[in-house]
C-alpha cells in the first residue's frame, strides 16, 4: 500500500501541483473524447463525422456547450435547443478520467510510468461504461489497449514477479515485458477455455469473447499477480453486487447477462490505484 499523499509529498516523491492540475486538466478532455467513443463505437460508428449533436432533435452541439463539466453545471444538464436530458454518463465520465489523470500524475510523477497509467484509466473508463450500456467491449479499447500495454511495458517496467525468481539475471525491462506477455496470454487463454468448456456443458454462452480479450489487456498492463488480484476482486463483486442488483429489478438470476467488463474494470482501476504501491517499478 502506498504512503499518503502528503507525506510523498513532503518528500518530494510525487509531482508538483501544477502538473497533477494540468493532468487532471487534460484528463477531463479526453474524458469529453471518450464519451464520443462510448456512444458511438459499440455501434460501429465514426468518431470523427459527424459533429457531436443531440441525440433526440439533433442539433449541432456548439463548443461552448461541450466544455467538459461546466457546460453540463450551465446547460442544467439540458439541451440548449429542445431541453431533453444530458445523460449523467458525460459528466461523469469527464470526471473520473481528469481525477484518475490527476491521481495518475500525482502519484507517479511526470514520468513514463504517469504516462502508463493515465491510458490505461482512460481505456479501463471506457470500457466500464461500454459494458455498462450495451455490454458490447469495443475491439478499438481492448485489443489497442492490450498492444499499448506490452509497448509500455518495458519503458515503465512493473516490480519483478514470479518470471523473475527463474531468470535473475535479466533486466526489470525484460522481466516486465515477459510478464506482461505471459500473463495476457495466460488469462486470456484460461479464461477461453473455460467459457468454452461453460459453454459446451450448459449449452449457452457463459463469457462473451469481449471479457477474454479485456482480460489480455489487464494481463499486459499489471502483469500476472495483480491481473489475478483483478479477477477475484471482480468475480466477489459481480457475485454480491450483481445478484442484489438483478434481486432488486427482479429479473431472472439464470438469464440475466451482467456486465463483467464493468466489474472488471472497476476491480483493476482499483488494484491500479488504490493499490499503487503494488505496481511501482522503478522510476524513469
Amino acid at each position: 500500500m502506498t504512503e499518503p499523499l502528503a507525506a510523498l509529498w513532503a518528500q518530494g516523491m510525487v509531482a508538483p501541483l501544477e502538473w497533477s492540475m494540468a493532468a487532471g486538466l487534460f484528463g477531463l478532455l479526453i474524458g469529453s473524447f471518450l464519451n464520443v467513443c462510448i456512444s458511438r463505437l459499440p455501434y460501429d460508428e465514426s468518431v470523427v463525422t459527424p459533429r457531436s449533436h443531440c441525440p433526440r432533435c439533433s442539433a449541432w452541439i456548439a463548443w461552448y456547450d461541450n466544455i467538459p463539466l461546466l457546460s453540463y453545471v450551465l446547460l442544467s444538464g439540458r439541451c440548449r435547443h429542445c431541453r431533453a436530458a444530458i445523460s449523467w454518463r458525460y459528466p461523469a465520465v469527464e470526471a473520473l478520467t481528469g481525477g484518475l489523470f490527476w491521481l495518475s500524475v500525482t502519484i507517479h510523477g511526470t514520468t513514463l510510468a504517469g504516462l502508463k497509467w493515465s491510458v490505461f484509466a482512460a481505456i479501463l473508463v471506457a470500457l466500464i461504461f461500454t459494458d455498462l450500456e450495451t455490454r458490447i467491449l469495443p475491439d478499438e479499447f481492448t485489443k489497442a489497449g492490450m498492444v499499448a500495454g506490452f509497448l509500455l511495458a518495458p519503458v515503465a517496467p512493473l516490480p519483478p514477479g514470479l518470471l523473475s525468481i527463474f531468470w535473475p539475471q535479466a533486466t526489470p525491462e525484460l522481466i516486465s515485458l515477459l510478464d506482461s506477455l505471459a500473463a495476457a496470454g495466460l488469462l486470456a487463454g484460461g479464461m477461453w477455455l473455460m467459457a468454452v468448456v461453460y459453454e459446451r456443458v450448459r449449452k449457452r454462452e457463459g463469457l462473451g469473447f469481449g471479457d477474454v480479450k479485456m482480460l489480455a489487456l489487464l494481463g499486459a498492463f499489471l502483469g500476472l499477480e495483480s491481473a489475478l488480484l483483478v479477477m477475484v476482486l471482480a468475480s466477489l463483486g459481480g457475485s454480491v453486487l450483481g445478484l442484489i442488483w438483478v434481486k432488486l429489478r427482479g429479473e431472472d438470476i439464470g438469464s440475466y447477462e451482467l456486465p463483467f467488463g464493468s466489474f472488471l474494470g472497476v476491480a483493476g482501476l482499483l488494484v491500479a490505484f488504490a493499490g499503487a504501491g503494488l505496481l511501482t517499478g522503478p522510476r524513469g
